[in-house]
């Protein structure tokens, strides 16, 4: 087949056809025609030869052409593309290096497989434009809920058509009892698009929990309109889920919204989400208040928080225990996820006897070191002390106020603190030197015998051996495994040192070994207060103006 010979016009025609059909632009195809031809060209003058194909836009004629370009000589490699200076000489006036010439050729001929292999080119060029059509489609859509109908099933991988194109719903992306038949109709949320190999694949999910908030902002007007937020979302899909909304306006309240006439709102979601059911929580920036929420149905009797592990200590009655974890422990998980904490449920029996197991030993370290009663023992238990150290260095006052207690007694007590810490002291610095700690570490600035003790039994004997220390390995903290929070014990995490002073102490112990410009531990805050200070002493400096 001749190019000369065939309609001119049937090249834009055909182009078009196939655009429509793709949903893409019609200068895409004739691009990928472009190509194909000059393809043909290559294979019928020479795979060398820069051959170029243009296919006019209005009338469809096609111009072949050769390009050549001017080179050095000593780079000069193909002699059907490239030309020296010299030779382009012969073909135009001061040709330099980096200019091109163009030579008209003729249209080819195209053969039963030059025009099979020009087919195999433009359907890739159009399938690969048609790819990044739904990419650059679909990509802004992830995040959202969009309408499908089901195509068909492979290996319990779901194949969704959303339209102009299609969709994965993978095994674990669906509610565990819900199947699905081809041309069901099914509304799933748009997880992940990603560029592939094979082409752009868009992955979908119905157990997400933004799925569930993107229904709520569905169903809830105020919600989309941004007076009602959603905070949080916990689901074990399926089965049941927690959700968190605060309101932004004082006169709505964010669970009744939420809920809707007769639970008309929360109803068409849990009707969409295969009877799963949603407990609503007003969230709140307390903590203790948002986890006693949380764990509705349960009443909570107690919360202790501590931030630095992101632990939550809840005690309840007894009687409300199995209601607080859950059948399988799903309230109390949800609940673990909604808040972002690890939760640790107690009874109020068992909180009782873990606060009678710290008396007794408070009681029996007072008793041991300080030779005291059982009963006075229990006195200062009883009025807050739990170290020997509180006691020993207490202002003087604070023991007086203890009933029976007078200025005689509380002088011996604090004598007989201090000549028990000095001893256990004295002991533990002769145990660390016969370990091998260097006067370095001892005279450190900070650190106690007792700590000095703790460091040699680990290995460090040195004030190099200190510096090397992260503060972590000092101080403790947590790390995540596995998607489950993991307990760092710190060498010195037994003496209350926290992150902050361990990083101080190995810092100054750097400075002190010169591994440290002090002047680079500077931090911008105080910076900031040094040039405010002279701002203002060149403040006071300056003479007041007069008064008028």
């Amino acid at each position: 087949m001749a190019i000369t010979s065939a309609n001119q016009l049937e090249l834009l025609q055909t182009a078009e056809a196939v655009a429509r059909e793709k949903m893409i632009e019609p200068g895409l195809v004739i691009e990928a025609m472009e190509e194909a031809l000059a393809k043909a060209a290559k294979a019928r003058y020479g795979a060398e030869m820069d051959i170029r194909v243009n296919i006019d836009r209005k009338t469809g004629v096609a111009s072949f052409t050769r390009v050549r370009t001017v080179v050095e000589d000593e780079l000069l490699e193909n002699y059907q593309a490239e030309l020296t200076v010299e030779q382009a000489k012969q073909y135009m006036e001061n040709p330099e290096v980096g200019d091109t010439l163009v030579d008209e050729v003729p249209p080819v001929e195209l053969s039963r497989v030059s025009a099979q292999s020009s087919k195999q080119v433009i359907l890739q060029r159009v399938r690969e434009a048609e790819r990044e059509r739904q990419y650059e489609e679909f990509k802004d859509r992830a995040g959202t809920i969009i309408n499908g109908l089901v195509k068909r099933e492979e290996y319990s991988n779901v194949i969704v058509d959303i339209g102009r194109g299609e969709a994965v719903l993978r095994r674990n992306e669906k509610i565990g009892r819900e199947s699905y038949r081809p041309n069901d109709r099914i509304r799933v949320f748009i997880k992940d698009v990603r560029r592939e190999p094979r082409g752009p694949q868009i992955f979908l999910s119905r157990t997400a929990p933004e799925f569930m908030a993107e229904l709520f902002k569905m169903e809830v007007p105020e919600i989309y309109d941004g007076i009602i937020e959603i905070k949080a979302v916990a689901r074990d899909p399926g089965s049941r889920a927690k959700i968190a909304v605060v309101s932004y306006d004082n006169s709505i309240d964010p669970v009744g919204a939420c809920v809707g006439m007769r639970g008309s709102r929360v109803q068409a979601v849990v009707n969409e989400l295969q009877g799963e059911k949603i407990d609503i929580i007003p969230w709140n920036e307390d903590v203790p208040t948002f986890l006693v929420n949380a764990l509705q149905p349960a009443e909570v009797s107690k919360v202790v928080l501590d931030e630095d592990a992101e632990r939550i200590e809840v005690v309840v009655p007894d009687e409300q225990l199995s209601l607080a974890i859950g059948r399988r422990g799903q309230n109390v998980r949800l609940a673990s996820q909604l808040t972002g904490l690890d939760i640790d449920i107690m009874t109020e029996a068992d909180e009782s006897e873990r606060r009678q197991k710290e008396f007794a030993e408070r009681t029996r370290l007072f008793m041991d070191a300080l030779d005291l009663d059982e009963f006075f023992a229990q006195l200062l238990v009883s009025e807050g002390f739990t170290n020997l150290e509180e006691v020993a260095y207490v202002e003087l006052e604070e023991l007086l106020v203890i009933d029976g207690v007078d200025a005689a007694t509380a002088d011996e007590l604090q004598a007989r603190a201090r000549d028990h810490i000095e001893a256990a002291h004295k002991a533990a610095l002769e145990e660390a030197r016969k370990l091998g700690v260097e006067d370095a570490l001892v005279d450190f600035d900070g650190l106690s015998p007792p700590m000095i003790l703790a460091l040699a039994k680990d290995g460090v004997l040195s004030l190099e051996d200190f510096a090397t220390c992260a503060d972590w390995e000092l101080a403790g903290g947590w790390t995540t495994v596995d998607g489950k929070r993991v307990k760092d014990d710190g060498v010195l995490e037994p003496f209350e040192v926290g992150l902050e002073e361990a990083q101080d102490m190995v810092m100054t112990a750097r400075v002190q070994l010169g591994w440290v410009d002090p002047a680079d531990l500077i931090p911008q805050a105080d910076e900031a207060e040094a040039e405010e200070g002279s701002e203002e002493e060149l403040g006071e400096a300056a003479p007041e103006e007069p008064s008028l």
